[in-house]
């Protein structure tokens, strides 16, 4: 059964294992409706949560609200001020010609100041876009950073009726696991999937003819292609930032190494040429250079090399175990799974490439599969709890780690997507 529907070695490392200071306290006050019945989604339930993930905002709980405002000329400055918040969020929702119109605010609270405002409109079905547009605008004003809460999530859920009998599933949702579609059922595995930097395409192995290939497929559309059929293993496609190589491993020349195909010609180079295990490649933005797992040093440590020269360097140095390389889009954070000690414990850590500090992210031990957001401030991993696979949510600062959604079946490969248009 298959069906189609339409992310510098430093001298001296430092392991950081605490998290960073308090979060900045904002307000994000219930924006106003005047329509007949509830609307479907919180627009401020889902700002809130936004900001929370990112690790940099801390949202005050809605108990402790004096007053709910829904523009600015409403505001009373020095509630604000008594429940501690540096920052408000106020809206309202206006129902316009079938469709409904959102304003914004975000304001300073100790300056009382209007940083940024805005109007946004959709159908109601959208509504959760409207506030992940919202969430970004404030995001980028407060931080000066790229908001990432619009974007899209790949992964794949198993789900076991019988011993012969499991069913597979490649999903996409939003970030924070709502809104989920089928893109691919199968009975058969389904691994490693990545968007595509236009993100309208995607790539992932599948195990439909009983041995793994590597696929491309249109989200809209639902076409796709078959794009490996080589003996061994065929793993880990990765995408180019302008989206015209992929990047996998094959196993077709003996042990597995890392090639890279143009997506014009169909034309495949093999880039790394060493006895041990080279997989897991990710590339840097430049297009030349590719990080990826090696246990040319007698264990799984990261590399990255030029592609053009095939000159490896190792980059980790903390830990017996550093597989599974992402790279922050500004490139200062590498972002990997990690094992300190021992053999059984597998955490997510963010190494920093221009002070070579190290900081473990998670306090789970079966981490595996970890995602960057596209303005590198969050991750988003697979694990186990209650001996179930689950996706978890952390900062990159380490002060948020939550679970998303509970999913049907078990849940692992996730995949972020680039910031979409």
């Amino acid at each position: 059964m298959l069906l189609c529907a339409g992310w510098v070695q430093a001298a001296d490392p430092l392991l950081i294992s605490g998290g960073s200071d308090r979060a900045i306290p904002i307000a994000v006050v219930p924006f106003g409706w005047q329509g007949g019945s509830a609307l479907p989604e919180d627009i401020a339930q889902v700002v809130g949560n936004d900001l929370r993930n990112s690790g940099s905002f801390e949202p005050i709980a809605r108990n402790n609200m004096i007053s709910q405002p829904a523009t600015v000329n409403e505001v009373i400055f020095r509630d604000w001020t008594a429940v501690g918040a540096q920052y408000l969020v106020v809206g309202q929702v206006i129902s316009n010609a079938g469709r409904l119109q959102v304003d914004y605010a975000v304001l300073n609270v100790n300056t009382e100041q209007v940083l940024t405002s805005g109007s946004v409109s959709g159908g109601v079905e959208q509504l959760r876009d409207l506030a992940h547009h919202i969430s970004d605008q404030a995001y980028e004003k407060l931080t000066g950073v790229k908001g990432a809460f619009s974007t899209r999530l790949l992964y794949v859920t198993a789900q076991r009726f019988s011993e012969n009998n499991t069913r597979y599933t490649l999903q996409r949702s939003d970030y924070d696991g709502a809104r989920a579609v089928t893109l691919l059922e199968s009975r058969e595995p389904i691994l490693s999937p990545s968007f595509a930097p236009d993100g309208k395409r995607i790539a992932y192995v599948s195990f439909e003819q009983k041995r793994p290939r590597i696929f491309v497929q249109n989200i809209e559309t639902g076409q796709r292609e078959q794009i490996t059929n080589y003996e061994g293993l065929n793993g880990a496609p990765a995408w180019s930032p302008d989206g015209q190589r992929l990047a996998f491993v094959l196993s077709r020349d003996g042990n597995p190494e890392i090639y890279v195909m143009s997506m014009a010609t169909r034309q495949v180079r093999r880039v790394t040429n060493h006895a041990a295990i080279d997989t897991e490649p990710f590339w840097g933005k430049d297009g030349q250079t590719i990080y990826f797992t090696s246990d040319r040093s007698g264990r799984p440590q990261i590399y990255k090399m030029n592609i053009n020269s095939g000159n490896a360097e190792r980059v980790t140095f903390v830990g017996n175990y550093n597989a599974n390389p992402k790279l922050s889009a500004d490139e200062k954070t590498l972002v990997m799974i990690h094992r300190q000690e021992g053999y059984t414990v597998f955490k997510v850590a963010a190494q920093d490439l221009q002070r070579g500090n190290l900081r473990v992210l998670t306090q789970s031990s079966l981490d595996e599969s970890p995602t960057v957001a596209p303005n590198g401030t969050m991750v988003i991993y697979a694990t186990q709890q209650s001996g179930k696979g689950v996706l978890m949510l952390a900062s990159i600062n380490g002060r948020v780690r939550l679970p998303l959604p509970s999913i049907q079946g078990e849940v692992r490969e996730p995949s972020w997507s680039p910031y979409l248009n």
